[in-house]
């Protein structure tokens, strides 16, 4: 059966729509105590960008950009796995900037328990990106108020390809849907004290991708994350991101754009930078398995493709494991994400040692013991899957400054 076709024509209606300004309120935060580091920078970056010329809004995208530290290697939204700890762990292994998990707008507002479990951060966890699916702009705004002082963009899902997505009718079905998406980004454009970014996917022709992008511009985003994937092309082994289409996007627009798809290794970041021209990448997947990605480390299923020369690294994913559980300590997550961390980065290792694995899977309740017990059980086995390092210099954020 023939998906059903995007709703085209909103485009040209609603692209230079006009919308009422939208006036100013007092934000909440999570802790309404805790002084806000940046307030007077933000004032004076002129937040919320309410009544500016397309130029100027641009202008501010950029002056906070810039403000920064113009990240380069981002990690991406991931449902359950993009938490706290694992955010830390990647930021030590050189990310630069990282989302949150999605986050559902309406329960966030409504439940203080699934503020406290599902958005922790803390001083170090910058830039950071607040990511939320919603379809309602009051009930958006309410949530994005609590988080607005702790973080650097409020992030508006508008990519998830999922069947929830759909159900619940938010992520890449607003495509659908372009006078609410409009009405969301505005929204929050015009109330809150950070910059609104939006995460997009590509519309199947491309002319229709860049007329949305503008749109949202216009509305107020000031930087556009663009997975180079259609709605409809899920699986990202059989369909490859688009890399020229998020080119156009990124010549289209006068805001900071980001690249995700396709990045499995450095060489993929060099690659994609340059022929995109973005600010940044993201990645996901990839991270799950090799969260040091961005510290040019690889695994071994892509020593084949490198443009260097590759040496053990002297790490290897029971390592990272080790390190993430002791974040994990420090920083309290729920079991689910933890269990899910814990299969993507020894997946390979339970390959070889399918008892462990089955073990760990009659865990009805994990303990941080049993965890640590496990990971010295596998190396007692004398498995090991090393990482390996590039030798040629990484690539610093600063090598690609506009």
């Amino acid at each position: 059966m023939k998906p059903k076709p995007y709703s085209f024509p909103l485009l040209n209606r609603y692209f230079c729509a006009q919308s009422p300004p939208l006036m100013a309120q007092t934000p909440a935060c999570l802790d309404a105590e805790q002084p806000h580091d940046d307030d007077d920078h933000q004032q004076h970056l002129g937040f919320p960008a309410r009544s500016l010329s397309g130029e100027s809004r641009a202008e501010r995208a950029w002056a906070h950009w810039a403000k920064l530290g113009r990240p380069r290697f981002i990690v991406a939204p991931m449902v359950d796995n993009s938490e706290l700890p694992f955010r830390m762990l990647c930021r030590k292994y050189g990310a630069q900037g990282a989302y949150t998990p999605m986050l559902h707008s309406r329960i966030f507002s409504e439940t203080e328990k699934y503020r406290n479990e599902e958005f922790t951060t803390c001083k170090e966890d910058r830039p950071l990106f607040v990511q939320f699916c919603a379809n309602d702009p009051d009930v958006l705004l309410e949530a994005a108020r609590k988080v607005e002082r702790h973080c650097d963009y409020v992030d508006i899902n508008l990519g998830c390809p999922q069947r929830i997505a759909k159900r619940g009718n938010y992520g890449a079905f607003l495509m659908d849907n372009l006078p609410v998406v409009k009405s969301l980004v505005e929204k929050l454009a015009g109330n809150l004290e950070v910059p609104v970014s939006c995460k997009i996917r590509l519309f199947p022709n491309l002319e229709d991708t860049l007329k949305y992008a503008r749109m949202l511009e216009e509305a107020g985003c000031m930087l556009l994350a663009v997975h180079g994937r259609t709605r409809d092309e899920k699986d990202g082994k059989k369909f490859r991101a688009d890399w020229k289409a998020i080119r156009a996007v990124k010549n289209a627009v006068r805001i900071p754009v980001l690249a995700n798809g396709n990045i499995r290794h450095m060489d993929d970041v060099r690659n994609c930078l340059e022929e995109t021209e973005v600010e940044g990448v993201l990645s996901a997947e990839t991270l799950l398995e090799n969260p040091a990605i961005f510290a040019g480390f690889r695994t071994a299923q892509w020593m084949s493709e490198s443009e260097g020369t590759n040496v053990d690294g002297k790490l290897d994913q029971a390592d990272l494991l080790i390190e993430y559980l002791k974040l994990c300590e420090k920083y309290p997550v729920p079991w689910r994400m933890i269990r899910s961390h814990v299969h993507k980065l020894l997946g390979g290792w339970f390959s070889l040692q399918p008892h462990i694995r089955e073990e760990l899977n009659k865990q009805s309740i994990l303990t941080f013991e049993f965890l640590y017990d496990m990971v010295d059980r596998l190396r007692g086995t004398g498995t090991r899957i090393p990482l390996y390092k590039e030798t040629r210099v990484e690539l610093k954020s600063d090598s690609y400054s506009d």
